[in-house]
């Protein structure tokens, strides 16, 4: 049976036991739930309240129509030998071109949708679409396996370190699709069809729009699931940091440094072990013993405090008993309600350590007033949100049991729904500008202010060159503040001739990254546990010849910082994020859906990083449809030719659009 539902407002389906419901859900959007019975309304998500649409609905015996402006969607009952089953596909209006279908897995059986039940109104799930020649597919959060089309991967729908899980796809057939489900599973996007797997949850959730461009689609998804703030003008420049500095006279050395040697600085930071104890969040006095003081002394240098804060809870804190005994931590269906190994503070041994729960609002109220006290009262506007995935040990998310449902059905969500802590707790307090710099991220986590990094990676210039692909992926997918750790997060040697080449390309790229950020564990590293730290990571660790480098890309920056503000406006407007890959500005021109080592800095500036060892020169493509000025040359190219660019250590290849006036030139020197 077909009908229309809420007065012309949705489309609804019911074929034996199972309910479909589409409705418009934003512009040019549909949102498609299916449950056993009924659809529920209360099932975690990433989407915002939609308003209601101007839509169009027509309904015959075996197929429906809903017509919400740009996308058409239509409901077929198809007959198989085992009875009727209902297929979808999604249309553009304008032209009847079919973007997306579901697939049946077997002419007999199942059909487009499985449910596979396990008791209690939980099933594994599963939802099939067709696969289409050609198309290419981009987003799905941020991934290490530095590809940046993301057609032929088969990608687990889980967060851990450096894999940031974000089910939203674009597509180069002009449409977005988002996975609705924060359950743990997996996306398979063969050549012989998808298929989205959740393990287990009650309904099946997903959501598609139409674009005519990609910035049309991402523009879509942010009204659907929230607009990132506007990007505090203090967290645009450098942001110095090393695994760690164990002391506030060590931190302020390195700040007062900085200011000796007239090098730019606007945020340092203070990493993990700073505390008393894990899940205390307050500044240990032995190590830290004038917090306020230092705060006041950094903000006469012109210096914000990023502040390490974990959602982990040890036995010995002062708030787990508390925590504890109100339901405020996460529990688990089996076993004692401990999630990881730790050597913190006061533990002789490595002991188990457990987790708020984020997704509990008392939780959520009971550590931000913690935060409050321990940090934002002194004066701490930035939280480094590290460990949010949450960074399980083993990594069995299936085995939690939170306020908003077992951990199979929402377990990706922590990391948005602890970056809602701090975020709605400094509202609160009257205060927009507090940036979050975290782990993980699920979809809607731009909402709250959420920066993501690229995790824990390695000091390799193959991991360079995967994150170039993984921020461009994680910027279709709704994030638009992003950075890595420059130079790499485990190893790198300071004294090292060939690393050193590795950070001051490194650092190039980073200039252009949305946040630009040094941090890492440098060689000699000592072992794990409250006294550990790293050598050294000032941007004079690498010599005089890296530091007149570096140096030279700190200035970069600061000229960039007005332009970037402009495109961070521009993302906080419209959901287009400012970097991004070619094909966002020029999607008519097909060579640009295929280049993943170059992107744009906003519409004007093409940037052509370089990420292999000894080379002083690369390939660069220019779209086309303008001219292209070498911002280190002042050469004019046309659009639509591929130049080998001169790239001398001092710089990497950076191109202007014609009309551009961004003050990329000089001072460079030439090549030596």
């Amino acid at each position: 049976m077909i009908e229309s539902r809420d007065g012309g407002q949705a489309l609804e389906v019911r074929v034996r036991h199972e309910v479909i419901r589409i409705e418009p859900w934003g512009a040019d959007s549909l949102r498609v739930r299916v449950g056993r019975h009924g659809v529920a309304d209360d099932v975690p998500g990433a989407l915002l309240a939609a308003k209601p649409s101007d839509v169009d609905i027509e309904v015959a015996e075996e197929t429906g129509r809903i017509v919400n402006g740009a996308l058409t969607g239509v409901v077929e009952l198809v007959p198989t030998d085992t009875g009727v089953t209902p297929v979808l596909r999604f249309l553009r209006t304008a032209t009847g071109e079919e973007l997306l279908a579901e697939q049946r897995a077997h002419f007999w059986w199942p059909g487009a949708r499985l449910f596979q039940p396990h008791g209690g109104g939980y099933s594994r799930l599963e939802q099939r679409f067709r696969a289409y020649p050609g198309e290419r597919l981009f987003g799905l959060g941020q991934h290490p396996h530095g590809r940046l089309d993301q057609k032929g991967m088969v990608l687990d729908l889980v967060q851990r370190n450096g894999e940031v899980s974000i089910p939203f796809l674009v597509s180069s057939r002009g449409y977005g699709f988002l996975w609705n489900l924060p359950a743990t599973g997996r996306v398979e996007l063969a050549e012989n069809g998808t298929r989205w797997v959740a393990d287990s949850a009650r309904q099946l959730d997903y959501w598609v729009t139409a674009g005519d461009t990609p910035a049309d689609i991402l523009s879509r998804y942010a009204d659907a699931t929230g607009h990132a703030p506007m990007l505090p003008e203090w967290a645009s420049g450098f942001w110095q940091s090393k695994l760690r500095y164990r002391s506030q006279d060590e931190l302020l050395s390195v700040v007062r440094e900085h200011r000796r040697r007239g090098l730019p600085l606007s945020v340092i930071v203070v990493d993990f072990f700073h505390w008393t104890h894990l899940g205390d969040w307050r500044f240990d006095p032995a190590e830290w013993p004038d917090p306020q003081g230092m705060l006041a002394e950094l903000a006469e240098l012109g210096v914000r405090l990023l502040v390490s804060v974990w959602p982990t809870v040890s036995p010995l804190s002062e708030n787990y008993a508390a925590m504890r005994d109100a339901g405020l931590l996460v529990a688990t269906e089996q076993g004692v309600p401990l999630h990881a190994p730790w050597h913190d503070k006061g533990m002789g041994v490595e002991m188990p350590v457990a987790f708020y729960d984020p997704t509990e609002p008392r939780a959520r109220e009971f550590v931000w007033d913690r935060v409050r006290r321990g940090y934002y009262d002194l004066g701490v506007r930035a939280f480094w949100l590290d460990g949010c995935e949450p960074e399980l040990q083993p990594g069995h998310p299936h085995n939690l049991s939170f306020a908003a449902g077992p951990g199979t059905e929402v377990a990706n969500l922590y990391p948005m729904a602890n970056a809602r802590t701090f975020h709605e707790g400094a509202l609160a307090e009257g205060d927009g500008d507090v940036v979050l710099l975290s782990r993980s991220a699920w979809a809607g986590s731009q909402r709250y202010g959420a920066a993501v990094w690229s995790g824990d990676i390695p000091a390799t210039w193959e991991s360079l060159r995967a994150q170039v692909r993984a921020g461009l992926n994680i910027a279709l997918s709704g994030i638009p503040w992003w950075t890595t750790d420059i130079g790499g997060f485990h190893g790198g040697d300071p004294e090292s001739e060939e690393y050193r080449e590795l950070m001051v390309r490194w650092f190039s790229y980073g200039a252009f990254c949305p946040l630009f950020r040094l941090h890492g564990v440098r060689e000699p590293r000592t072992p794990f546990g409250p006294e550990m730290t790293g050598g050294p990571n000032e941007v004079w660790s690498y010599g005089e010849r890296a530091l007149e480098l570096i140096r030279r890309t700190l200035a970069l920056r600061e000229r960039l910082r007005p332009y970037l503000l402009a495109q961070m406006r521009v993302a906080h407007e419209t959901g287009v994020p400012p970097m991004r890959p070619l094909f966002v500005d020029f999607p008519g021109d097909a060579a640009t859906w295929d280049v993943d080592s170059e992107f744009l800095l906003g519409p004007d500036v093409l940037v052509a990083p370089v990420l292999e060892p000894g080379a002083r020169s690369r390939s660069v493509y220019l779209p086309r449809g303008t001219t292209w000025t070498d911002a280190g040359t002042g050469e004019v190219h046309e659009g639509g030719t591929v130049v080998e660019a001169d790239a001398p250590l001092e710089r990497i290849p950076v191109f202007l659009r014609a009309g551009a006036d961004v003050p990329v030139a000089e001072p460079f020197p030439d090549r030596q």
